[in-house]
């Protein structure tokens, strides 16, 4: 989470930075929520687990596969999120270092 957050950070300073349009702000937010809201899930479903697991042996066996799920979710939504910031900022790079 900690190096979410510093993304947005980044992410947030560049938009400022370059003067992004509208749109743009748009999607970075959305995508921003996205991952906040995957992060979120994936802690809940971790501690979810967690609790339950030491309770019960079997299920203590199948804990795994929810936990992977759930951090799956993240870096898809991160990955994506990446590709996207990267489609939306890189012309403005570019253009600011030629």
């Amino acid at each position: 989470m900690k190096i979410h957050l510093l993304a947005t950070l980044v992410v947030l300073f560049l938009g400022f930075f370059f003067q992004i349009s509208r749109i743009e702000w748009t999607i970075l937010l959305l995508c921003i929520g996205m991952v906040i809201i995957t992060e979120l899930l994936n802690t809940a479903i971790e501690e979810i687990c967690n609790v339950i697991a030491p309770l019960h042996q079997e299920a203590y066996q199948r804990m795994g596969k929810p936990k992977d799920v759930a951090a799956g979710a993240v870096l898809i939504a991160a990955s994506l999120s990446l590709i996207i910031g990267s489609l939306i900022f890189f012309p403005y790079i570019y253009s600011f270092l030629t």
